[in-house]
């Protein structure tokens, strides 16, 4: 699964061939959520609450690097890294 960010102690990775809607994993530390890309809702998981305010905030700046990597992930091309936050 490839990273396409990394801030704050967060990483941000996608999945080739995952399953719809489109959305992406965020780490931090134990935790993972899986955020979708288009209404930036908590898909599963979870993460603590600072961590999803800065995932959010990230990818609400980065949706359409996000709708192309989603995009990409699925034809199996490499992915683009996108801007840390800050």
């Amino acid at each position: 699964m490839p990273t396409t960010s990394r801030f704050f102690g967060i990483t941000i990775r996608m999945y080739y061939e995952d399953h719809r809607p489109p959305h992406f994993h965020a780490y931090y530390g134990e935790h993972e959520a899986s955020i979708r890309i288009d209404s930036l809702q908590v898909l599963e998981g979870r993460l603590p609450s600072r961590a999803l305010r800065l995932a959010i905030e990230w990818a609400a700046l980065h949706r359409d690097e996000l709708r192309i990597n989603w995009k990409r992930a699925q034809e199996h091309q490499p992915l683009y890294q996108i801007e840390p936050l800050g």
